[in-house]
């Protein structure tokens, strides 16, 4: 059987909705706004029944996803996560109708296994061979991973208060680590800086249009369990935007592809009361959201003090009736012990924040017992424990 043909046609501006050419290699608009990767999706519909001979990863959803050259589809078995059903943690809720998109089974342990698999992929197939990359850990650490199963070289800067087991997944893979005081932004600054750079092709959040198409597939797969519907609410832990923006682009996409009917779900994006900014602009009524000064929790994920695409994510919490809520670390710590005694599922941080947000929603009356309410679980707990102490208990 011949393999899929990308229907790729362009790139197109989030902000300004300029295009560029997809085979080169790019990074932000001239205007500063991210690129998305648009698709003759008339054409990827014909063809995309196939997919289900093509095994359960990713890539599966070729004609969607910017690789030309099946040479370069590969990876380490990205994609195909389980979603599960939760009945303890449901009755503890009060939510009857609970599902768990559980993204630690991912290579590395975390979501950031999809975006990192297309993006480095494609970069690869249009020549780059050095890259660079801020990241809290996960990012970092797929990063390094890809850049091992490819046989190039990554450079990560990361904040020196990082975990420890994150510092050496990213350098046990061979890739080169860059210690930073301060958080993720100033670890990026540190490297637009570095005497390297120009020779460097960067990989931060939303800075290149191909990490948003890995994680898009979540969404995809989401739509497809669900029979070809989205949950009533979908609750999603949010720093840098890429998973959120992901799940808006899949909605788009999987419409015109005809995999989707029925409404759009109300998405919530959490936060921690650490580092809030999209939950502080949703709240004040703007549409961007500014930098959080100093911020700290003790889910590295969602410790970002800003993001390239909150409008898009404050518009799609807007526009489908959606809200933004942000939790304490104590709550995190408390629901992520509900998720391995209840489910037996050793989550990350991250993926308690969103059992924490749904919690504080059942209280408030936001949600209701008979809403069907989907939780993405965007990492395992693994790189979070030993001298860190985070899953530590009294």
């Amino acid at each position: 059987m011949a393999a899929p043909r990308s229907w790729l046609t362009h790139l197109e501006c989030a902000r300004c909705h300029n295009t560029a050419d997809p085979d080169h290699l790019v990074t932000l608009c001239a205007c500063g706004g991210t690129y998305l990767a648009r698709y003759d999706l008339a054409s990827a519909r014909r063809t995309l029944d196939g997919r289900h001979e093509r095994g359960r990863d990713l890539w599966r959803w070729a004609e969607v996803l910017p690789v030309r050259d099946p040479a370069f589809r590969r990876g380490l078995g990205e994609g195909g996560t389980p979603l599960l059903n939760a009945p303890r943690l449901a009755a503890r809720l009060g939510l009857p109708h609970l599902l768990l998109k559980d993204e630690g089974r991912n290579p590395g342990g975390s979501f950031k296994a999809r975006g990192m698999a297309v993006a480095m992929a494609r970069a690869v197939e249009l020549g780059a061979r050095k890259f660079a990359l801020p990241s809290a850990g996960n990012a970092g650490g797929a990063a390094a991973a890809y850049g091992a199963a490819w046989g190039v070289e990554v450079h990560v800067a990361i904040p020196v208060d990082t975990p420890n087991p994150f510092r050496r997944e990213i350098a046990g893979h061979g890739a080169g680590v860059i210690e930073v005081d301060g958080d993720i932004a100033q670890a990026g600054r540190h490297l637009s800086q570095h005497p390297d750079a120009s020779t460097w092709f960067f990989l931060s959040t939303l800075r290149e249009p191909y990490r948003v198409e890995g994680k898009k597939t979540m969404g995809y797969e989401l739509i497809e369990a669900m029979g070809g519907r989205w949950p009533d609410v979908v609750i999603y832990p949010t720093g840098g935007g890429t998973g959120i923006l992901g799940l808006v682009k899949a909605d788009e996409e999987c419409r015109a592809l005809g995999l989707l009917s029925g409404p759009r779900p109300r998405y919530v994006v959490v936060q921690a009361t650490g580092c809030a900014p999209v939950v502080r602009a949703f709240e004040e009524g703007k549409r961007h959201a500014d930098p959080w000064p100093s911020p700290s929790t003790i889910a590295n994920g969602i410790r970002v003090p800003g993001t390239l695409g909150d409008h898009i994510i404050l518009d799609a919490l807007r526009e489908t009736g959606g809200t933004a809520i942000a939790v304490e670390d104590k709550e995190i710590l408390e629901a992520t012990a509900w998720l391995a005694r209840d489910e037996g599922l050793y989550a990350a941080p991250e993926a308690g924040a969103t059992v924490a947000a749904a919690a504080r929603l059942v209280r408030s009356g936001w949600l209701q017992p008979e809403e069907s309410v989907a939780l993405f679980l965007t990492g395992d707990g693994f790189k979070y424990t030993s001298e860190d102490g985070i899953h530590a208990r009294p």
